[in-house]
């Protein structure tokens, strides 16, 4: 069966909280979405939403790859060779993962429409649902703790907090937290690159007895070095999240003693299910966990990293709530949320309903 058209499009769309990390704060997003129709009518459908100042690609560029001659001679090619293309388009662009991501995801979509079965059922399910995070930016005490009362009432178990601004302040707002659910709900913290190494020290020690379940990318990318004079029990709350965006990085921070004892896998950061797929068994050799991240993202692409994340036998958390405060009317389905809990469909493909 044989790819019959690509069409690439661009949307800017609004959030509906705005919220502040650790360099910057974010109101709206732009999504790049990629639709790739098959002979016999089937659409796959991918998106994309890099992090420029993470990967260094933004969504315009991504939006105009995608127009380029390379995808769009990509028409005509067998789908059943989908792996393969996706392999030519790595390789084509190797420094614009967003691109990589929508390209796969599209083909995914359509290769598993076309066998008629799930993209989790075509790599082997092995997990069944997890319960999301959901994101508290850097705001004050009473907001976070505002907030975060919504999100309890709403069925969620776990908070993801950003810190990385002011030491003092990320400490109180996370003590506050935790005096007030007192285990009701679980924390996360999340520094994005925004701590020193003696700042993670305090915070860690500080923190010891509050049960945090995992401290996301806590000094900058290029001082992971530095986190190896940490005992090993604290380094197993470190979650690489900037230091691993692809399988290269994965392999040398797998190597003993490890800086991190948990992987953050983004698609918009390593290329699509592809790349990820590659850390992840990297990760798993290696005896590190897994932990599933976004950044804002359409329903298609968080779906797809959910497919991709249930697969994986070392997943053991995910942050996958970059959809929730998206004003998005393209598309509807792919997964179910259930008190926090994220299941897919077994519907083929993502399972992600066009309009």
């Amino acid at each position: 069966m044989k790819i019959k058209k690509i069409q690439a499009y661009l949307q800017s769309l609004p959030l509906t909280k705005p919220y502040s990390i650790a360099y910057q704060t974010i109101s709206d997003v732009d999504l790049v979405f990629l639709d790739i129709e098959l002979e016999n009518g089937i659409v796959g459908r991918g998106s994309a939403s890099p992090a420029e100042f993470v990967v260094g690609e933004n969504a315009r560029q991504t939006f105009s790859n995608l127009q380029s001659s390379f995808v769009q001679d990509l028409t005509g090619r067998d789908i059943r060779l989908f792996q393969e293309i996706i392999y030519e388009t790595t390789k084509q662009y190797p420094d614009f993962p967003g691109t990589v991501a929508a390209v796969d995801l599209a083909l995914h979509d359509a290769f598993c429409k076309f066998l008629g079965i799930s993209v989790a059922a075509f790599y082997g399910q092995k997990v069944q649902a997890l319960p999301t995070s959901v994101t508290i930016g850097i705001k004050s005490v009473p907001e976070t703790l505002q907030e975060a009362e919504g999100y309890y009432a709403s069925g969620f178990k776990i908070l993801k907090v950003k810190t990385g601004r002011n030491l003092d302040e990320d400490l109180e707002r996370v003590i506050k937290l935790h005096e007030r659910f007192r285990g009701n709900m679980k924390i996360r913290v999340d520094a994005n690159q925004g701590y020193r190494l003696n700042e993670l020290k305090k915070f860690i020690e500080v923190t010891r007895n509050l049960s945090l379940e995992l401290i996301e990318q806590p000094l900058p990318v290029g001082k992971e070095q530095e986190l190896l004079c940490l005992d090993d029990a604290d380094r197993s709350l470190l979650a690489a999240d900037e230091s691993i965006k692809g399988p290269a990085a994965a392999l040398v921070y797998s190597c003993r003693p490890q800086p991190f004892h948990i992987y953050n896998i983004k698609l918009m950061k390593c290329g699509g299910i592809a790349g990820a797929m590659d850390i992840a068994r990297i990760a798993l050799h290696a005896g590190i966990d897994l932990f599933w991240g976004c950044n804002d993202e359409s329903i298609i692409s968080i779906t797809a990293a959910l497919h991709a994340a249930y697969c994986c036998a070392n997943t053991r958390y995910i942050d996958l709530d970059g959809s929730f405060d998206i004003l998005e009317s393209t598309v509807r389905g792919g997964f179910t949320l259930r008190d926090g809990l994220m299941l897919i469909n077994d519907k083929p493909g993502f399972g992600v309903e066009l309009p």
